[in-house]
């Protein structure tokens, strides 16, 4: 969900079990914060309609995924330059075989509602994350816990829950010891178990949410820098600095709000106003030309990022017309990606050529075998292939951000090389747009984006296409694919990286999504603020923002 070079996303687990011990407690080694919280003033960020009530296990998403980072601590923190793992909420995780881990909570955590973070807070969130019935968006990355497969039960063809196939409540391989330790028992070895905490889907959660989930996910008690203040549908989300958050880093505000536009242009213009203080990713219009260099002068950011964006074809059983694989290709290669990045992103993008930003190591340059390539004949070629193509293709996206241009350029692209019909289909905003993909009514090809959630190889490729994962919105399923990522996780260094990248190479034969292009973000501030930063997953850094003056 979220997006420089960075620490090995697969490392030894006893070098990583030290160097989250040796910070436990540190937010990242960030400059700035001090000692005070809520330093003064209150600012203004660009965003959209979260797609699912602000829950940690249900939301696989950035518009609800940027506001949640912001109010709930985990285990581990990364570093806003480096995504480096620090410890947060965790005094140590430890482990001397890759399975059995041992974790300890830090002393002083408290809910935004004062009470105690303790091992229970943890086992209990993940324990109603991973039971089917709950329904998850998240539950996936629980997989190689011990017991997930029991409480998770069965999924049938349209990846909709089979009722009563969980077969128990709760995961065996987690265990409370005492207050502040519990124990995690994996299926197989996982030596960067401890790299994935620091996502959103691991933050603990108060009682209070197990009485009233629904509740809890209109008005959330979280335990980060920030806590929430109020959520006004299709207008902002308001968040507020929490005085006894415990990270090293306080926030030097007083309050965060999320403003939701309808569109970026109408969000760009109202920050070249002063009326809005941080957008984190700037439309076409503003890079076009480097005009934002002229509107804002140096108040802008720019820096790589662990983003990439694809199309996703719809499931066989949504829209069985693009079901064969070289359909498939044969519409990556009409898709003239350096084209389209000159001309719609001003060379602010870089085409892609797998289903991996470069910005993690293990990146595998021309994954795609070819098929990212520009090609019309060989394109034209495979469609004969595949018994051609009628009717319209479709490619749809929400309409509340700033799609249109591309996707118009991209219709274009396989318009003009396949000879076949081509329409973009706008959906009014990011929330309808993401539940009519999860509840597989969406046709056709769709807009996905992949902004990395920790910094590993692994995260580009697990989450989106191992079957019956949180983010396969194609439900792509290839029991090879599903073999080679987990055995890949039971390596180290750069046996887990071939392991992975051999899984990638496997995408390329299926064609389950189109690799578009690589992210770079260049976000824009008002005059209202300084010290803005933008991480490598592409969200903002509340905690090193000031007011200005």
């Amino acid at each position: 969900m979220r997006v420089s070079a960075r620490k090995s996303a697969v490392v030894g687990a006893a070098a990583l079990a030290l160097a989250l011990s040796a910070c436990g407690g540190d937010d990242g080694g960030d400059d700035g914060g001090g000692e005070a919280s809520g330093g003064g003033g209150a600012i203004t960020i660009r965003g959209c309609n979260p797609e699912n009530p602000l829950i940690p296990g249900m939301t696989n998403e950035t518009c609800g995924g940027d506001v949640l980072d912001q109010l709930f601590s985990r285990l581990v923190r990364y570093d806003s330059e480096t995504a480096e793992p620090h410890n947060e909420i965790a005094e140590s995780i430890e482990s001397e075989d890759n399975i059995n881990w041992t974790i300890t909570v830090a002393d002083g955590w408290t809910f935004h509602n004062g009470e105690p973070i303790t091992a229970q807070s943890f086992v209990d969130a993940w324990n109603w994350n991973a039971y089917g019935p709950n329904g998850a968006l998240n539950a996936y990355f629980f997989e190689p816990i011990e017991g997930y497969t029991e409480a998770q039960g069965e999924y049938d063809e349209s990846g909709a829950y089979v009722e009563g196939s969980a077969t128990a409540e709760t995961m065996s391989g987690l265990e409370v010891v005492d207050e502040s330790t519990f124990t995690v028992k994996l299926t197989e070895p996982s030596s960067s178990f401890p790299l994935r905490l620091g996502y959103t889907a691991f933050a603990p959660l108060p009682p209070s949410f197990f009485e009233d989930p629904e509740a809890f996910g209109e008005e959330p008690i979280g335990s980060g820098p920030f806590q929430f203040e109020s959520w006004e549908r299709n207008v902002e989300i308001k968040l507020s600095a929490y005085e006894d958050y415990q990270g090293e880093t306080k926030p030097q505000i007083d309050e965060a709000t999320f403003k939701i536009y309808e569109n970026d242009d109408a969000a760009y213009n109202e920050l070249q106003a002063d009326q809005l203080d941080i957008v984190p990713q700037l439309p076409t219009s503003a890079v076009a030309g480097e005009a934002y260099k002229n509107d804002l002068g140096d108040r802008f950011i720019e820096r790589e990022t662990g983003v990439i964006q694809t199309m996703t074809f719809a499931p066989e059983n949504v829209d069985p017309s693009l079901a064969n694989p070289k359909l498939r290709q044969a519409i990556s290669l009409a898709v003239d990606r350096e084209a389209i990045v000159d001309n719609i992103f001003s060379g602010t993008r870089e085409p892609a050529t797998g289903w991996v930003a470069p910005v993690v190591e293990g990146f595998q340059p021309g994954a795609c075998d070819g098929f990212c390539e520009y090609d019309p004949d060989r394109a034209k070629q495979l469609l004969d292939e595949a018994g051609g193509y009628s009717g319209t293709l479709t490619i749809s996206y929400n309409g509340d951000a700033d799609h249109k241009g591309w996707v118009d350029a991209t219709c274009n692209s396989i318009q003009n090389a396949l000879e076949i019909e081509c329409q973009g289909k706008s959906e009014v905003d990011f929330a309808t747009f993401r539940t009519k993909i999860n509840n597989r009514e969406m046709p056709g090809i769709f807009r996905t984006g992949w902004q990395m959630d920790y910094p590993s190889v692994e995260n580009f490729l697990v989450p989106l296409y191992a079957t019956n994962a949180s983010a396969n919105d194609g439900l792509y399923s290839n029991p090879e694919f599903d073999k080679a990522v987990a055995e890949a996780a039971t390596l180290q260094g750069e046996e887990a990286i071939a392991k992975y990248n051999e899984a990638e190479a496997m995408l390329a034969a299926d064609m389950p999504a189109v690799p578009l292009w690589y992210g770079k973000t260049i976000a824009g501030y008002s005059t209202n603020v300084d010290n803005v930063k933008i991480t490598p997953f592409q969200t903002v850094d509340l905690l090193s923002v000031t007011t200005a003056g």
